[in-house]
């Protein structure tokens, strides 16, 4: 695989990254959160002490830039082809062959690739670390590992210490970040300590805690645990039917029934704040599959097949866009357009604030119903699996086609990592 870039117009270029000098004191909204250390999984990190032979920022056997390093990693569900294109080189490395892939997923630095007979993971080698007053971006080689967990892998999130991996089933498994990074899948450990032995819905790593969705109606609540799987607290806010979850720099959201359940902590203490719909929402019409750009606060997911959802969560409102059929959406937040792939192949720009329509391109063929948006901060990407490329979108210039990238295979499947 050793497709060749067409640049259109202009590059893209990522965010300089400032140093931790220059950042210091500008005030961003993340508390708890001193030193630098590796972040792979795109969460905030637990403070360590530093050796003073190592200079700060350092992460052995990874290069520290200047600049995000964004990569995409790509899986096409017929020949089970797998690569990994990084979109500063525009190069692209093949991987061995996965057959039976059907879905795929990321954690920041980690992609996760769920086929017939297990789930696999790819270390794509990009990550950033961001620590509200700074941030660093680190890229390394590029490293298919060993099967994580089973086919039925419905969730799977990570912190600095540790990965869960959540079955359709209900049961958790977590594994050791850290020897992840270091190019080995660990034994997981089963998450216990519910006391009922009742199933878990989706789990959470967060400020060095679990947040556990239940899976049965009976419950009905988020509960925080240990890492040992002890019941710290259960929010006192209800979260019926829990499904779909986002981990935002506000705290991690859960989609329920009636609208979304915002938990965040301050000073070791957790709390809830329910963010209702405001309207009768059937079960179809629900969010339930949440998009956003890493470190935003502003989420889409497809609410049936002919709207998408806005869920701003810091004003804790929800928006919902009459928008027609829908395969994909997506938004980078904060003034930035909603993004969205229609049935018939155009992708269309909305403003959030007006519901009006800014712009509109005939981008894939109609009947495209594989395609996502992924969005980092300037520019958004969607996988055409039929022509065997990807798109790079300029979403701030009226949808502007940036470049295109030709593959050798069909990327039936697309996720961004580096952020």
């Amino acid at each position: 695989m050793t497709p060749r870039a067409i640049q259109q117009n202009r590059t893209t270029t990522a965010p300089a990254a400032l140093s931790c000098a220059a950042l210091v004191g500008a005030g961003l909204l993340l508390t708890g959160l001193v030193g630098c250390q590796n972040d792979s999984g795109g969460q905030r990190p637990t403070s360590k002490p530093r050796t003073s032979s190592a200079p700060h920022g350092y992460v052995e056997g990874a290069e520290e830039t200047s600049e995000q390093q964004s990569r995409l990693v790509l899986a096409d569900a017929g020949t089970g082809a797998v690569g990994v294109l990084d979109l500063i080189s525009e190069d692209i490395t093949p991987l061995k062959r996965i057959d039976g892939i059907r879905g795929l997923r990321a954690d920041g630095r980690f992609a996760y690739l769920r086929a017939g007979d297990a789930t696999y993971a790819v270390d794509s080698g990009t990550w950033t670390v961001d620590h509200g007053d700074h941030v660093h971006y680190y890229r390394a080689g590029i490293r298919q590992l060993g099967p994580i967990g089973g086919p039925d892998a419905a969730h799977i999130h990570s912190d600095p210490a540790v990965t869960a991996v959540s079955s359709a089933q209900g049961d958790t498994e977590l594994f050791d970040r850290k020897k992840l990074e270091n190019g080995t899948v660990p034994r997981g450990r089963a998450l216990g300590g519910a006391g009922d032995g009742a199933d878990t819905g989706a789990v959470v790593p967060y400020e060095e805690h679990l947040l556990v969705a239940s899976a049965g109606a009976e419950r009905e609540t988020v509960e925080v645990r240990s890492r040992d799987g002890a019941v710290v607290a259960s929010m006192d806010k209800p979260c019926a039917e829990a499904r779909g979850e986002a981990v935002t720099r506000r705290g991690v959201v859960f989609g329920c029934a009636d609208g979304a359940l915002l938990v965040s902590e301050d000073k070791g203490t957790f709390t809830a704040v329910k963010i209702p719909y405001g309207r009768a929402v059937s079960a179809g019409g629900r969010a339930v599959d949440f998009r956003h750009r890493a470190g935003s606060t502003t989420l889409a997911a497809t609410s049936g097949d002919e709207a998408v959802w806005v869920l701003d969560v810091t004003d804790r409102t929800w928006t919902r866009m009459e928008t027609g059929p829908v395969v994909a959406a997506n938004t980078a937040g904060e003034g930035a357009p909603l993004l969205v792939l229609g049935e018939d192949g155009a992708l269309t720009a909305y403003d959030i604030a007006t519901k009006k329509r800014v712009a509109r391109t005939q981008l894939l063929p109609k009947g495209a119903a594989s395609a996502v948006i992924e969005v980092d901060t300037s520019r958004a990407y969607v996988n055409d699996a039929t022509a065997e490329k990807v798109y790079e979108i300029d979403y701030n210039d009226g949808l502007r086609l940036a470049r295109t990238f030709p593959l050798d295979f069909a990327p039936t499947h697309m996720v961004e990592t580096g952020r």
